[in-house]
């Protein structure tokens, strides 16, 4: 699959340091905070909670959307990861950035098998 561009070494780097990333589905849903890690120069968040009514099936039902970095707005795609593989290193991608201790208990739910089954890769739309 190809993308139409991808984000650019700037953004990467934004989004490297980015604590909290607002994401959204559609327009209709609003902006959520969530964790963003980059791996492979690509851009991954993960769902805490997998609820009927949360940004992450909002994202299963309409991949369309935009991400909050700084003052842009920068329209996104979303694809559901099924590499495991790939899933390992996002897990560990988030252990590596969200490392206080104030984060442990996160960071290990994040490494659940539920939780990492909610792994989704954010493009530029």
């Amino acid at each position: 699959m190809t993308t139409s561009r991808r984000f650019s070494d700037q953004e990467l780097e934004a989004l490297r340091k980015l604590r909290i990333l607002g994401v959204r589905s559609g327009t209709g849903h609003r902006y959520t905070g969530v964790w963003v890690v980059v791996v492979r120069r690509r851009v991954f968040v993960r769902s805490w909670n997998d609820k009927p009514t949360g940004w992450y099936r909002a994202f299963r039902k309409e991949p369309r959307g935009s991400i909050a970095l700084r003052t842009m707005e920068i329209p996104v795609r979303a694809r559901h990861v099924r590499s495991e593989r790939l899933r390992q290193a996002i897990t560990e991608a988030y252990a590596t950035k969200y490392d206080t201790k104030a984060s442990e208990q996160w960071v290990r739910g994040f490494a659940e098998p539920g939780r990492e089954a909610t792994t989704l890769e954010l493009v530029p739309a």
